[in-house]
């Protein structure tokens, strides 16, 4: 069996009301995965692959009933030791073929390695157990800014690497995003069963996408797991990184909650701040005269009680459409005010709750908790790429840059037009006028529904100015209201927002990537800053699709194999060469041309007032992967 894995150990099953349940509820193409990985019958895969079909196909998924009872039966005998297991764990080729049958479409071979990892069947390398590896250095400490998402999992395998690090998180708790987001309706895109970390796939979601409570307990509870908060300082905000080029060390100042500023010093630093943590406020007149609440989603009040209350939102992007269909129903009147549309997608799992019998075969039937995160990051990440590349050949129209991303643009336009079939006036306000996944894509979980009850006005002739009162469109109309939300985003595209770090020589990052030009290699190195690492940075962003939790995993993974080249070479610092730096950022450049997000009609957070798209990593997860298996030979210099 795959090392970490072993169903013999968890089998048999009691004969139980509970795996009947679970039978008749989970997922069947998962079912499918498990029973062929279990008892080695590729034989059934024949039989279930033409009627599988990839997620979002013009034809959906249609599984004979005759032919899912017969499968459970099968699997119900071998998970209760009736039917012999496999003697020997699926081999690659077999790997691939069931990964192939239960998404509806080829997977190739090189997503093998990844589902290893990522899906758990051969979980992350645990650095403590590797026989022969060098202790770390005593007295080298790694400072790691922020306790979301990418800062917990660095201090997880930092400790499990053996290194001495320290949290720093301006929050009273960890979660960064999940922590600060409490806006009501607040969701997540990506599905459940992908948006966690490897090492700890959780059979707990109360929903297929998890609402922003049940992923703050998830933070907690991880945290809780591994102990995070033993070495995690809260209510602390980092304010300077300083190198000092005699010691090879960082000065670091700190500024408590109570206003008292202390200096730490470390070897090196992990910057995992995040981007989408410093919201912004519209520029629009009058904002500041408004005689009620002004709040930001990112920024909710608690204490905020909008039954009955006239709203106004500005901003139609995903947060935005999360709350209003969420507060549609309990407030008197509610105004959107849309600058510019943006596509929905309709997705039946997004609030679908996850069954009892699902939970309990996420729990206990082994490997089909690893097979279903599996088909959900094909279906929310890599399995969509293929619409964010432009195909040269293409000339249907310049509405799309594919015939498969027009054939997803027709989804979306036909369940448009479905939704809102007597309210024309609606199609036309919503219909975006360029490719979809050119920009972030809203998932609907209430939002077409919404605009449909009649105490909602979709207002898309943009704002004048704000009244003490309300607010004025530029048709002259004026909308009276008693709060005004603002569901206009993060500023993205400064990087560092009020950190300052100083490099070797005496450089200052924040004067070289300015308001928004930031860049780096692979998302995390600059040179002439050694042992300092920007995760989630310039370039790094999964845009096409789900991902980001990949993408952080990923990142820490790369930076502690550099931690440990240090080890290795008896060296004091890390740093990634100039040359390194410059072929990188051409590489992504000349790419870009290729992608979806450089169509002439795109415009996003994802590019800066240049048009330079600088967030937005224009390959696949698994190609990020692979980069990130560890630092390139000639890529960097040890510094002694």
């Amino acid at each position: 069996m795959p090392e970490n894995l072993d169903p013999a150990a968890q089998l048999p099953l009691p004969d139980s009301a509970e795996l009947e349940a679970a039978l008749a509820e989970a997922n069947v193409p998962t079912l499918l995965a498990v029973y062929v990985h279990l008892s080695g019958d590729a034989a059934m895969l024949d039989r279930f692959a033409p009627h599988i079909r990839p997620a979002f196909a013009p034809e959906p998924t249609a599984i004979p009933a005759d032919l899912a009872d017969e499968l459970r039966a099968r699997l119900r005998d071998v998970l209760t030791g009736r039917a012999p297991l496999a003697g020997t764990a699926p081999d690659d080729a077999l790997f691939q073929r069931i990964m192939s049958v239960m998404v509806g479409e080829p997977v190739e071979r090189e997503f093998i390695e990844l589902a290893f990892d990522q899906c758990g069947f051969r979980p992350w390398t645990d650095r403590s157990q590797l026989a022969g590896r060098a202790p770390r250095p005593a007295g080298f400490k790694v400072l790691v800014i922020g306790a979301g998402m990418t800062g917990m999992a660095a201090a997880t395998k930092l400790a499990e690497a053996g290194y001495d690090y320290l949290v720093i998180e301006k929050n009273p708790e960890v979660g960064g995003t999940w922590y600060e987001n409490r806006y009501p309706g607040v969701g997540v895109d990506t599905p459940s069963h992908f948006y966690s970390f490897s090492w700890e796939i959780w059979p707990d979601w109360q929903h297929y996408h998890p609402q922003g409570a049940d992923m703050q307990r998830y933070m907690v509870e991880v945290a809780d797991k591994y102990d995070l908060r033993r070495k995690m300082r809260f209510g602390t905000t980092v304010e300077t990184l300083v190198y000092d080029e005699a010691t090879s060390t960082w000065r670091v100042t700190v500024r408590g909650a109570d206003g008292t500023a202390e200096e730490l010093v470390v070897n090196a630093v992990i910057n995992g701040h995040g981007p989408v943590n410093r919201f912004k406020w519209p520029d629009i007149p009058g904002l500041a005269d408004f005689n009620g609440p002004v709040v930001h989603t990112a920024a909710w009040p608690e204490d905020l009680d909008l039954a009955g209350k006239r709203v106004a939102v500005i901003g139609s992007a995903a947060s935005a459409a999360q709350l209003v269909g969420a507060i549609a129903p309990e407030v008197a009147a509610l105004n959107v005010y849309q600058r510019t549309p943006h596509w929905v997608i309709y997705n039946p799992e997004i609030a679908h709750a996850v069954d009892e019998g699902m939970k309990w075969a996420l729990k206990h039937i082994p490997t089909f908790k690893e097979w279903f995160r599996f088909k959900v990051y094909w279906a929310a990440a890599d399995g969509l790429f293929a619409n964010v590349l432009q195909d040269p050949a293409w000339a249907g129209n310049d509405l799309a840059v594919s015939e498969l991303n027009e054939m997803t643009r027709q989804y979306a336009l036909s369940y448009m037009q479905q939704k809102f079939a007597q309210r024309p006036d609606l199609i036309a306000k919503l219909t975006p006028d360029f490719p979809i996944f050119s920009k972030r894509i809203v998932l609907d979980n209430g939002w077409f529904d919404a605009l449909l009850r009649p105490n909602v006005h979709l207002e898309n002739q943009g704002i004048a100015r704000i009244l003490p009162n309300g607010i004025e469109a530029k048709d002259g109309s004026v909308f009276e209201c008693d709060v005004i939300v603002c569901a206009t985003g993060f500023n993205v595209a400064k990087m560092l927002g009020n950190l300052t770090v100083k490099g070797a020589g005496g450089r200052d990052l924040g004067a070289e990537w300015g308001e928004e030009d930031a860049r780096s290699y692979m998302g995390m190195c600059i040179p002439g800053y050694p042992n300092y690492f920007h995760t989630v940075g310039p370039n790094s962003a999964p845009n096409h699709a789900a991902g980001q939790n990949l993408i952080s995993e990923c990142q820490v993974n790369w930076i502690i194999e550099a931690l440990d080249r240090i080890t290795e070479g008896n060296a004091k610092a890390f740093e990634v060469t100039q040359q390194a730096y410059e072929d990188w950022n051409r590489k992504v450049e000349a790419r870009m041309p290729e992608m979806i997000w450089s169509h002439p009609r795109a415009s996003s957070y994802y590019m800066n007032s240049k048009r330079r798209i600088f967030l937005s990593w224009p390959w696949r997860l698994v190609d990020f992967f692979n980069e990130t298996r560890a630092p390139a030979e000639g890529s960097y210099l040890l510094h002694r």
